[in-house]
């Protein structure tokens, strides 16, 4: 292709977007660096277009971002439009019949540049909505060589831009021993296996009895775990995934709640913590990442009208508006101030929808393939 033609392709992309590409290096800041493939067929023959990275934040910029709603037993998920009102008719019905029925509940809470992390159980799977590409990952060494040992997971998924990679993040141990024996490894998309890293014996354990799905934020993953060798001290580990190795970060001074009711999340481009009272959740900010007197309570939102007497934040809307589910089958919207804007919920209509838990995931749209020419399965 000369350059003459992909001028032309890259000129008729830009208008079709109605866009135009600044030189501001400032942009940078908001997308990692990678290169997006346009296939066609010219002259009976399969070419490849390399977009300008000023061009592919452009387009990351304005790809929407949808909540996404799982049926825990049904396996089907609902998609809604971030910026839309509630009360909206959802947009896309899709049927996960990639994975097989099962009794067993399906957790969602996880995303990463388009691509959804479902786990159940022992089973992973990455799936992109907007296309159906599908993987399921093998399982992991540690739990294949111990059969059925009860261990508590740290699940985590994210990208390592410096090795264009996604990396799916498992930390575990076995309570059933006298010395709690724990395990870091992650699963390389690009290798397509599995890595242990060795001579890490981390004293952190889930602060849940459930499976937890870290907060991706700066290039790491972020859990709430507590020190079994300190007890009662409570702590964010996080996963550095272009370091490859583990990070502490300290919560609020005299901070401890129970696991149920506080859980991280990013709120306004901040590492953020809420936390459940009686009738009122608490949004505090770490607004200098790593630095612990930085942390600050921003907010107070009261969830006592609402009837399940219960909200945990998800995401916020470019407008600022706080969304977060009812603990049930819903929704909830708060302005920035903390006013409360909307509640509905997602319950089954005239068997046309299926009745919805609080399973839920934020995702930006998106068209790209897994790394290293595997698409997984459409």
């Amino acid at each position: 292709m000369n350059n003459e033609e992909y001028q032309r392709r890259k000129d008729s992309i830009i208008d079709k977007l109605s866009i135009n590409i600044p030189h501001t290096s400032h942009l940078r800041t908001h997308a990692s660096v990678f290169v997006i493939i346009l296939q066609t067929k010219i002259h009976m023959e399969k070419m490849i277009l390399h977009l300008p990275h000023e061009l592919i934040v452009q387009i990351l910029l304005r790809l929407p971002v949808k909540i996404l709603f799982v049926s825990t037993s049904e396996l089907q998920t609902l998609s809604i439009d971030l910026e839309a009102s509630l009360n909206v008719e959802a947009t896309s019905l899709n049927h996960l019949t990639f994975m097989p029925q099962s009794y067993l509940y399906i957790h969602i809470n996880a995303s990463c540049r388009g691509f959804i992390f479902l786990h159940r159980s022992s089973e992973i799977y990455l799936w992109n909505p907007s296309t159906g590409v599908h993987k399921q990952i093998p399982l992991s060494p540690i739990d294949s060589r111990l059969d059925g040992t009860y261990f508590c997971y740290l699940y985590g998924f994210g990208y390592d831009p410096s090795t264009d990679d996604y990396l799916v993040v498992l930390m575990s141990y076995d309570t059933t021993l006298a010395n709690v024996s724990s395990h870091l490894e992650f699963f390389s998309l690009r290798a397509n296996a599995w890595k242990e890293i060795e001579g890490t014996h981390f004293p952190y354990m889930n602060a849940s009895d459930d499976p937890r799905v870290g907060s991706l934020f700066n290039g790491a993953i972020h859990w709430l775990a507590f020190r079994h060798d300190l007890p009662m001290n409570n702590v964010i580990v996080a996963f550095d995934l272009m370091e490859r190795k583990l990070l502490e970060l300290s919560l609020p001074d005299d901070f401890y709640h129970e696991p149920t009711y506080c859980d991280l999340w990013v709120f306004r481009e901040f590492l953020s913590i809420w936390v459940m009272g009686d009738d009122t959740v608490e949004i505090w900010v770490m607004k200098e990442y790593k630095v612990r007197s930085s942390w600050t309570k921003t907010l107070v939102l009261s969830f006592s009208s609402i009837p399940t007497h219960y909200f945990s934040p998800i995401c916020c809307t470019k407008s600022g508006d706080i969304i977060g589910t009812d603990g049930d089958s819903g929704l909830v919207k708060y302005d920035g101030e903390g006013h409360l804007l909307e509640h509905r919920s997602y319950c089954k209509k005239n068997n046309t929808w299926p009745s919805f838990c609080s399973q839920v995931a934020i995702y930006t749209e998106s068209l790209l393939s897994f790394p290293s020419g595997d698409n997984g399965q459409a």
